[in-house]
């Protein structure tokens, strides 16, 4: 198995991760007190990050989504939003990510009259100085923002508008998010197709609490580039007891296609889309190559941080250095920076770093054998 250490070391690449599902819990207490919220159920720090993770472990993305009211509500004030993001920057690098990117609804922090682009310009504002901060720590990481709209809100089309003002300066892609079941992809078409016209990004939650249809929507009328969670495409596989496997039409496009799979295996075990993490759909679509990539989702939440994550699936599937790097150039293959960039963290950070890791390694096993 891998050790904690080396996962921790290994450079990794992060395409799902909530800005408002990530607090420190002692920042949501100091927030709450500065800017007088009075929602939240304990100001001490741990018991707070425990009430959360019970409260998100309710096998149901409903409830799941419930637990977001106390970081939303801390989360009114530019000055806020400054923190938190900074913080998330520092977080993800002192975990090793190399590359992440952090989405985050704007229309949430309206509610004390900052405007949609008030809210993006103060998360990128606290990724540059997070950013600054993590290197100066010998932490180095690259940070960008999803714009994402929220299902059960009205404000897609001015959302998706706001991601393409602020696509030069740190924007990369548009999403939407919230319960799937009554909101399916193609409500918001007119507003993917503002981002389509403006030749941008789309990923779309779509095929976590909801089955096939959501991911067919997703893909063949709002464009999406990226599937967020994707778990439900297993769906569409049939394995046989002689171990034969058939893929349907879906599935097979998806493959086919190379459409990535922003899996949070966490998240999904605590909302119900899969029963534990060995019997996770992962498992099964990393052996049939699909374009597998592994998120943390919600960090708070859940619980959970990159390396966490990985070492769950070493822990149950065995996945070792090489499908670790694997996992993670898939990432950054599916990334939304450009070519360029994605290309030089690929070949100066990512692969560097794994084969330091399996020097190392072999270095270990050949003194003790």
């Amino acid at each position: 198995m891998l050790t904690p250490d080396t996962i921790r070391q290994a450079p990794k690449a992060l395409l799902h991760d909530h800005l408002d599902g990530g607090l420190r819990p002692a920042t949501i207490v100091d927030l709450a007190r500065e800017y007088r919220y009075e929602g939240l159920p304990t100001t001490d720090p741990a018991e707070l990050a425990a009430w959360i993770r019970r409260g998100a472990d309710r096998k149901s993305l409903e409830l799941y989504l419930e637990t977001f009211a106390n970081t939303v509500g801390v989360m009114q004030e530019r000055d806020a939003i400054v923190r938190v993001a900074a913080e998330c920057a520092e977080d993800l690098a002192a975990d090793g990510v190399a590359y992440a990117e952090v989405r985050y609804a704007p229309e949430l922090s309206t509610e004390r009259g900052m405007t949609l682009d008030e809210v993006v310009e103060a998360n990128l504002e606290g990724f540059r100085i997070g950013t600054q901060r993590a290197a100066a720590a010998g932490n180095p990481i690259v940070m960008k923002a999803i714009v994402t709209a929220m299902r059960q809100a009205a404000r897609s089309v001015e959302v998706a508008e706001c991601a393409v003002r602020w696509r030069d300066a740190g924007v990369v892609g548009f999403d939407v998010a919230g319960p799937e079941k009554g909101y399916p992809p193609t409500r918001y078409l007119d507003a993917f197709e503002i981002i389509r016209r403006e030749n941008f990004h789309i990923t779309i939650h779509a095929g976590e609490s909801f089955g096939l249809p959501s991911i067919w929507e997703a893909l063949q009328f709002a464009g999406a580039e990226r599937l967020g969670h994707g778990v439900r495409i297993v769906d569409d596989i049939v394995v046989r007891d002689d171990g034969s496997v058939e893929l349907g039409r879906l599935a097979a496009f998806v493959r086919d296609r190379r459409v990535p799979l922003e899996m949070c295996p966490t998240s999904n075990v605590h909302t119900g889309a899969a029963a534990s993490i060995r019997d996770h759909p992962i498992d099964l679509l990393r052996r049939l190559r699909f374009r597998v990539t592994v998120n943390t989702d919600n960090r708070l939440m859940s619980g959970v941080s990159m390396s966490s994550e990985f070492a769950a699936l070493d822990e149950a599937f065995g996945i070792g250095l090489g499908e670790m790097e694997w996992l993670t150039i898939n990432a950054m293959k599916s990334a939304f920076a450009p070519f360029d960039e994605r290309l030089r963290i690929i070949q100066e950070v990512v692969k560097p770093g794994y084969a330091r890791l399996r020097s190392a390694e072999s270095r270990v096993v050949s003194a003790t054998s």
